[in-house]
Parts: structure tokens; sequence; C-alpha cells
């Protein structure tokens, strides 16, 4: 199935050129159709891909097209088939695919409807080909794609200044870690004379020049920093909630901020070789947990909540690469995926029936009215607080122990951040669910649970999040 890889992404690039095109003459309902039906269609290729990766493991590169050949550099379009990518693959087509469905209930009646879908499946286009590359120029083009998507969905409702001042922190604070990522790419170029990672990742130039691959994983580090949202450059990441929620769950969840911990993860190869770069890391990963969960703390925004508390658990992923944990930091992308999307949605649910209403204070006593959205978002927070056999149990457990076993100061203080994390999510679950209703007649009135194109997908959501 491999060689038909190249469909995963060719999908919701056609989808994004047809309604992109044909706008207004689509009706909404053929418009969601087609925007989710790329994605699933790219789903199920991802699905037969996993599957055959199961059986044999082994990388595999698919040589598109020539791309870029200068003298004596050269660059293929060639995308890389393996376990690390064919996992990217499926979680963000299959939480893709079901914050597709949500969004064409929860944006139905706004009037960007066909513009709000363009964007989501070329944000998701470029995803696919930040995870698929097999050289640094093609996830370079991926990195740089999901920032300008991310632009336009956070200023979706651009009428509104904050929100278009919202997009373009957004867009700069990224600037800033990209800049840092090129220059790391362009000073390993330089010293092994390839961008293809299978070729750089087994020069022997790297080995021998303990200083160079300090300084280049720095850099790519600095723009892991800036897309993944740590400290400093965290600060644009609650502000992105100025989009649509569906916009949330998909930049916090599936794509845009798991793309520093990917870039990591596929380069462990060099970052193994600079325990120095490892320590910087690890440090950062486990500050920014600590420090994004005591402002989570203050935060009555449910929304701002859930944002401050990716910035946190994007901590925990970065602490866990930075111990030499990669496949539990992966393991954790993948159950946050689960649990997160279903928590922003479940969000969404809540804004929805309380007529666009997001302050946790203004709520209370919704479990009776809004039962559905109770029980996945119940499921969701179980599994985000480390509830014992919940999905997020598991990985974050699995972090935990492997900072323990290889720095013990790390490991206490993630336990001190898993703590913490249970902590505001109580507050969140709790304020929002249980007790007497805090808000307006008008909105006790207007309560109701959502329609099925959005329960649905948080059904979904609560079985992967179990």
């Amino acid at each position: 199935m491999s060689h038909l890889v190249y469909l995963i992404p060719l999908f919701p690039l056609i989808s994004w050129a047809i309604i992109g095109l044909a706008n207004r003459n689509l009706s909404k309902s053929l418009t969601g159709i087609i925007a989710s039906g790329s994605v699933l269609a790219s789903f199920v290729v991802a699905v037969l891909i996993f599957m055959e990766k199961l059986h044999n493991p082994s990388a595999e590169t698919v040589f598109i097209f020539d791309w870029i050949t200068a003298g004596n550099f050269s660059a293929s379009m060639s995308f890389l088939i393996d376990p690390l990518s064919s996992i990217f693959l499926l979680v963000i087509t299959g939480v893709g695919f079901l914050i597709h469905l949500y969004s064409t209930g929860y944006m139905h009646d706004d009037d960007g409807f066909r513009r709000f879908f363009a964007y989501l499946n070329l944000f998701v286009f470029f995803m696919l080909l930040l995870v698929l590359g097999n050289n640094f120029l093609i996830m370079f083009i991926g990195w740089e794609g999901v920032g300008l998507c991310s632009y336009l969905l956070i200023g979706f409702w651009f009428k509104n200044i904050d929100y278009s001042s919202a997009a373009k922190k957004a867009f700069v604070m990224n600037r800033i870690g990209d800049l840092g990522l090129l220059l790391g790419v362009l000073m390993i170029y330089v010293t092994t004379q390839s961008v293809t990672f299978e070729t750089v990742f087994s020069a022997d130039s790297l080995v021998k020049l303990q200083p160079v691959v300090t300084a280049a994983t720095l850099l790519l580090f600095i723009g892991a920093i800036g897309k993944s949202a740590q400290i400093p450059l965290y600060t644009w990441l609650p502000d992105a909630m100025a989009g649509p929620t569906p916009v949330s769950a998909l930049i916090h969840a599936a794509t845009m901020v798991t793309a520093g911990i990917y870039m990591v993860a596929r380069c462990s190869a060099i970052f193994s070789m600079a325990p120095i770069t490892m320590d910087v890391v690890a440090w950062t990963g486990t500050l920014t947990a600590l420090f994004a969960a005591i402002i989570g703390f203050q935060q009555m925004d449910i929304k701002k909540v859930l944002a401050y508390s990716t910035v946190s658990q994007l901590g925990f992923m970065f602490a866990a690469l930075g111990v030499g944990a990669f496949s539990a930091g992966v393991f954790h992308v993948v159950t946050h995926a689960f649990f997160k999307a279903l928590l922003f949605l479940g969000a969404g649910s809540v804004i929805h029936g309380m007529s666009g209403e997001q302050d946790i204070r203004k709520m209370g006593g919704l479990k009776s009215k809004l039962p559905i959205t109770h029980i996945t978002f119940l499921l969701g927070y179980l599994s985000i607080i480390g509830f014992p056999y919940f999905s997020g149990w598991f990985s974050k457990d699995e972090i935990i122990l492997k900072a323990l076993e290889n720095n013990p100061i790390i490991g206490y203080l993630l336990i001190i951040g898993a703590l913490m994390t249970a902590f505001y999510m109580s507050r969140v679950y709790f304020l929002t669910f249980w007790g007497k209703f805090r808000g307006t007649y008008e909105q006790e009135h207007h309560l109701h649970e959502s329609p099925l194109s959005m329960t649905v997908p948080l059904m979904v959501l609560a079985v992967l999040a179990v």
C-alpha cells in the first residue's frame, strides 16, 4: 500500500481547490461532504498503510518526482513511511476527520462556512506534508504551511480587531522559532552536504563534530519551542482561542502544536548525540509543564484553561524526549490528541448550548441539560488527569517513570505537574457540570444538547480517550 501514500495529502488538497474555486456555487451540505469526505478518504489509506507497517516496520521511501536540482544540490519530492510517520498519519487524518464532521454542525450558521472548510483542508494537507517528507525541505514547507493556515483560522473572524491581533501574534511568534529551525537546517546541510534524513542521520561528519551537532540541534529546538508553544514562546497559543472552537481542537490536539514533538522525535538520532541539547529540551518541557499549569489555575474562560493545559501537556512530551524516552513522548502525543480534541469539542458543545458564553463562573449544573456532552467530557477529563486505566494514565505514567529513571528531579517535578493538572481540570469539570446554574434566565432557557453532527464525534473521541 505504501506506493499509494501520495493520495493521503492529495485528497484534502483537491478538496481545498474545489471548495476554494467553487465557493458559493456549492451548498453548505455538499461543502461539508466534500471537505469531510476527503479527510476520511485519507484516513482509510493511512489505516491500510499502518496495517502494513505492523507486519513490516522497516522504513520505506516513496519517490514522487524530482524537485530541486542546482549544482551539487538536489532534493526530491519523496515521502518517508515508517512507524513514526504512519502513527502521525492516523492521528492527523482520524482526529482531523472527526473535527471536520463536528464543524459541519458547529459552523452551520456562519457566513464563512465554505471558506472555513477550505482553510481546514489546506491545514490538514500541510500537516500531512510535514510528517511525510523524507527531507528537511519538505518538512519545512509543511512547517510554514501550518503556520500560514493557523494565521488564517485563528483570525477567521477577522472583522474583530482582537481576533486579528491574536492571529498576527501567532504568526510573528512562530516566525521567531522558524528562523532557528531554518538556521539549524542550513548548518546541517553545510556539515553533511545533504538535507535527506537518511543521509544526515548516518553522516560521519556529524559524529566527529560535537559542537556543530549541539549548535544545530539547539537551533532546531528553537523551532520546536515556537511551534509547540514552550517557554518563552508560549503566549501565542492561549490567544489562538480567538478562532472557532473546532480550530482550537485541530491546532491544539492533532496537528500544529505536535509538529515540534514530531521534528525532535524524527531527529532523535542527532539529538541523542548532543547531551547538552537533551538537557535543555528536558528542562524546558518540565518548567513549561509546571508554569502553564499554574496559569491554568486562574483562568475563567473554559477554552483558555484547555489552552494552558495543552501548553502544559506539551511540556510533558518534551520532558520525555529530553530524557531519551522518545517512544513515551510520541505515545502521549497520540493519547493527548484523543482526549484534548474531545475536551475542546466538548467545550464547544457547552458554548453552543450556552449561547456563546465561555466563563465557567456563569455555568453550573449542565450535566442534566447536556447529558451526552457531560458524559463524554467526563471521560476526557478522567483521561487527562491520568485516572487509572484511561489512555492518559498509561502515557503520562510512562513519561514519569522514564524521567525518574533518567533524571529523578525532573521525574518528581512532573509528578507535581500531574497533580496540578488534576486540580485545574477538576475545577473546570465541577464548575461547569455540577452545582446550580449561575447564568442568566435567557441562557438557561436556551440550554440544549448539540446536534448529532457534533455529539457523534464526541462519542467516538470518548471511546479513544478511554
